[in-house]
């Protein structure tokens, strides 16, 4: 029998920073939250909050460091190339205090990767803050790295999504939550003030309301999420049972 040392933890909370002038502006419409908060979700970390800064360093630096203490993980992507706006690198290590200097092992990995071509441009991908540990790049090589809880990964989608999935399995996994789904044609100001009182009964059961309208028909979708199943089943049953109090019938499905 495993001891309550053993058991993972309930709940591990993460947070993601967006960083991007190209996010801010509308002119690139960012394509990882959605990648980083399903994957996330299946390791049984609970994406807690999600924050879209500029390419100024104060503001990634605030980012950062409030979401550090507050979360036990930290992802970023974007601003880690070549080029000038690229100032991630340098504006993690402000916030933990510490020098940016050129890492070997990137620096050999660039040199590797681009031959002849190699720049001081491309280069200066390699400069990292002191003591960072590097996260494998297995689409074009210049990786990202991490300091202690604080991982940073590429914008770029494809590459981005190669860095999560190598990194995840190395990281401590909470219990995965649970997900199960109430669609009823009903409005919602009809089902609010009863699902408040299954709410108040059950809080440790996560219940999202997300209104549709489909052929001609408004309707309404409960979302129900919970790392305790007993918890989440109860939950479900009551809230079908206020559907059908109401005058409808539920199609239930999970996920």
């Amino acid at each position: 029998m495993n001891s309550p040392s053993d058991r993972p933890p309930a709940i591990v909370t993460a947070a993601l920073v967006i960083i991007g002038n190209e996010i801010l502006s509308g002119r690139t419409q960012d394509a990882n939250l959605a990648y980083v908060a399903r994957r996330l979700t299946e390791q049984g970390l609970q994406l807690a909050e999600v924050r879209v800064v500029a390419d100024v360093e104060a503001e990634i630096v605030s980012a950062v460091n409030l979401c550090r203490e507050r979360y036990d993980y930290v992802f970023t992507t974007g601003g880690i190339g070549p080029t000038h706006d690229d100032i991630t690198a340098r504006a993690i290590a402000r916030a933990f205090g510490i020098d940016v200097e050129r890492h070997e092992g990137a620096a050999a990995l660039l040199h590797d990767h681009y031959g002849q071509s190699i720049n001081e441009a491309r280069l200066s991908m390699a400069d990292l803050p002191k003591g960072a540990a590097l996260i494998d790049n297995p689409v074009s090589r210049a990786p990202g790295f991490s300091m202690d809880n604080v991982f940073v990964l590429a914008g770029v989608p494809r590459i981005m999504q190669a860095m999560l999935d190598g990194i995840l399995p190395q990281l401590k996994a909470g219990n995965p939550v649970m997900s199960r789904t109430l669609n009823a044609f009903i409005g919602e100001g009809e089902v609010a003030q009863g699902l408040s009182v299954v709410q108040e009964a059950h809080g440790d059961v996560e219940i999202g309301s997300y209104p549709f309208f489909h052929q001609g028909e408004f309707g309404v979708s409960l979302v129900l999420r919970s790392v305790d199943t007993q918890a989440l089943n109860h939950a479900v049953a009551e809230t079908a049972a206020l559907l059908q109090s109401l005058g409808v019938v539920p199609e239930e499905r999970e996920k």
